[in-house]
């Protein structure tokens, strides 16, 4: 009896035949189901592949069922914190908008940001705000919320609003030493942290730069809305809602918590409860209205206060399209894409179980001959492992681990690898509709993944950049000629 779980490794070839099932389906999903793709289509066909990766595996390369189904799981518990903190962005999103955090910073903002600078901006308040919390979720959840309802204010379009606001978000998630992104590469890697960060600069720096250059470029050339359509949607804003500048500790609070380094999970759980207050305080009106209750005592309040936490939320200004910008969907919203997140670990267990990850990548290596071609396969790696795991944190360590000898036997130092592994995982993996990052960015923002991808700059150029700079040869020694 054998006790290899594996007797045949699949082909590079055949390793695709779960990945073309999957966007070949997804693609005919998109069309038929649109803007609903998201609300179980999306999950059965990532089902649907793991299924057929599953199938190989088993029947063809005599995996074993168990082995399988412990990866899956392993991959599943992987994002198990993850999945609580977009839980939380749920109920936070609801009760900052609810408790009028959102509307007043909206209503502020929109006086102060200039419609000509408005992208640039926004992109670097973004990258500010994820360098210090170190999480471009929270960044995107909270301030990122606020901006795109000021973007909306002025005219802009949904896809560039969102392209200025994760651009800068992943800006700071990459450089920043609290992200666990930035923390992770250079552990897999072995590269001391601030030595990781320094090298990334060269790659990183020309990057946001160039994105700056357009969204400014673009900014100017910008139609912004009439003064009349900007005061109509004021009036209502602050008719709706009690707009004051008593809430803005509500945010500086969460500020105190991130310098303070508390636990993510603690951080958003404790400023949603203080918006839940904040509620209470500046907005009872807006609590009966959502409770439905005939009667406005305190029972109605309690009720209005749970129900912006976990359930929709559809305050009526008078305005349509200030109604859709303040309506919410607390942590039930966030269900399907938890949902999504379970199906895609799903597909990226079978795919890490069957072996067909490896027959992949297999092809990458073969053209590691120069250090353009090496830096080229780990960036082109990078995105796929994303494509395929859906998990920027399982990219980054199969990227690493797959890579970290390769790297040395060719003389390079450790920081190529760290660096190269953030410019094509981590930065891309907001740009794959069932990826993780994809999927939260793109429930947070109520902005489809393939509309805001393509004004992701920052996102798009960074991997660009990073075989650019390899071509070039800036910076890149062969510690093998070094030593001797």
């Amino acid at each position: 009896m054998k006790n290899n779980s594996r007797t045949k490794l699949p082909s590079p070839l055949l390793s695709f035949v779960p990945i073309a099932v999957l966007v070949s389906l997804l693609a005919v999903t998109i069309r038929i189901f649109a803007g609903d793709t998201l609300n179980g289509a999306s999950q059965v066909i990532l089902l649907t592949a793991s299924a057929v990766c599953c199938s190989i595996a088993v029947f063809y390369c005599g995996v074993r069922w168990k082995n399988i189904e412990t990866a899956i799981i392993g991959n599943i518990t992987s994002v198990s914190s993850a999945l609580l903190i977009l839980l939380f962005i749920g109920a936070l999103s609801g009760s900052w908008m609810v408790s009028g955090v959102i509307p007043t910073l909206i209503y502020y903002g929109t006086k102060i940001i200039h419609p000509d600078f408005f992208l640039v901006t926004t992109c670097i308040i973004c990258a500010l705000v994820s360098v210090m919390t170190g999480s471009s979720w929270t960044t995107i959840a909270t301030i990122g919320i606020a901006l795109f309802g000021i973007g909306k204010v002025q005219g802009f379009g949904e896809g560039w609003i969102a392209g200025a606001i994760i651009s800068g978000a992943y800006f700071g998630d990459k450089v920043s030493p609290l992200s666990d992104t930035t923390v992770l590469a250079s552990s897999v890697t072995g590269t001391p942290l601030f030595r990781h960060i320094r090298y990334m600069m060269i790659t990183t720096v020309p990057s946001m730069l160039i994105t700056l250059t357009v969204f400014l470029i673009v900014g100017f050339s910008h139609k912004a809305a009439s003064s009349l359509e900007v005061n109509e949607f004021m009036g209502a804003l602050d008719g709706a809602y009690n707009i004051t500048l008593w809430l803005l500790p509500v945010p500086l609070i969460m500020a105190v918590l991130i310098i303070r380094k508390t636990p993510p999970v603690v951080t958003l759980f404790l400023s949603a409860m203080v918006a839940g207050i904040a509620a209470l305080v500046f907005q009872p009106d807006l609590l009966h209205q959502i409770s439905g209750s005939d009667t406005r005592n305190a029972s109605s309040l309690f009720k209005g206060m749970i129900m912006t936490f976990y359930d929709s939320t559809h305050i009526e200004t008078g305005n349509l399209a200030l109604n859709e910008l303040t309506a919410t969907h607390g942590m039930s919203g966030m269900l399907n894409t938890v949902w999504l997140i379970i199906c895609a670990m799903c597909f990226g267990g079978s795919m890490t179980a069957s072996g067909m990850l490896t027959g992949i990548t297999s092809v990458f290596l073969r053209f590691m001959k120069r250090t353009a071609g090496t830096v080229s396969a780990t960036v082109a790696s990078g995105v796929f492992l994303n494509v395929c795991t859906a998990d920027q944190y399982l990219s980054i360590i199969l990227t690493g681990d797959m890579f970290k000898n390769v790297y040395k036997q060719k003389g390079y130092e450790n920081r190529l690898l760290s660096r190269t592994i953030e410019d094509g995982v981590t930065v891309t993996s907001p740009l794959i509709p069932w990826n993780t990052c994809g999927m939260t960015q793109s429930t947070v923002l109520g902005v489809a993944t393939f509309t805001y991808l393509p004004y992701c700059f920052f996102n798009l150029i960074s991997p660009v950049m990073s075989i650019i700079v390899a071509i070039i040869g800036y910076k890149i020694n062969d510690e093998r000629k070094t030593a001797a």
